[in-house]
């Protein structure tokens, strides 16, 4: 079932803005805000990872792995 909570909307300069409730925290600071009909959506960016940072979360490759000598690809091949 979809959580449904109130909330206070406010001036902050030129902007209005909202308290967003602790029940629907998200990880992150930047979000997207979507307008459909009168609907607001805002929704969490996923943070992007680089190809560095990717890597190291990943787990170790097994001992066992078993590389072929040629690669994936052939060294040399015809059309």
């Amino acid at each position: 079932m979809d959580m449904v909570k109130h909330a206070k909307v406010f001036r902050n300069g030129r902007n209005r803005a909202v308290r967003i409730p602790v029940e629907f925290d998200f990880p992150g600071d930047d979000v997207t805000i979507t307008k459909e009909g009168s609907k607001i959506i805002i929704e969490p960016v996923k943070k992007q990872v680089n190809l560095l940072e990717w890597l190291q979360l990943q787990e170790p490759i097994d001992e066992d792995f078993d590389f072929d000598e040629k690669g994936p690809y052939p060294r040399e091949f015809s059309l």
